[in-house]
């Protein structure tokens, strides 16, 4: 078994965490919120949730990138380290949108005041912080595929 790098570890197991959250509420689930109301308040700052087929998409999104992250399929670095990097940029642009405040520029609607501060507060640093995972780990899970090659 190969050894992981930490970043590598942190960002797989926290995008694979997000995924399995955004699974939950596509079958339905408001946790860790009291109802769905609630949950789409907190979470997308509209007065409900998106369907199941959207909550689906972003699942896949995040399992994806923590399969990257991971460093599958080893078979391929070029596509981990390509994959490693969009998953970062895109985790980055979401971060810094949220930080500043503006992620109805991506999600439009997205703004009712607990989101807004939920989204500086937690959800923007979340993500910048998993998009430097994330960047890390495509550097960290390409060099022992290359040098094995």
């Amino acid at each position: 078994m190969r050894r992981r790098s930490l970043p590598a570890l942190l960002a797989t197991a926290g995008l694979g965490g997000l995924a399995g959250l955004h699974l939950a509420w596509a079958a339905g689930s408001a946790w860790p919120f009291a109802g769905r109301a609630e949950l789409a308040d907190a979470v997308v700052g509209t007065a409900e949730v998106p369907g199941p087929a959207a909550c689906l998409a972003v699942s896949a999104a995040l399992g994806t990138a923590a399969a990257l992250a991971a460093g599958w399929p080893a078979r391929y670095p070029a596509l981990c380290r390509a994959g490693t990097a969009g998953a970062a940029t895109v985790l980055a642009a979401r971060g810094c949108l949220g930080l500043a405040g503006r992620t109805d520029l991506i999600a439009p609607g997205s703004v009712s005041d607990r989101f807004r501060r939920l989204d500086r507060a937690v959800y923007g640093p979340l993500c910048v912080a998993l998009a430097a995972l994330t960047g890390l780990a495509g550097r960290a899970v390409i060099g022992p595929i290359l040098r094995r090659n």
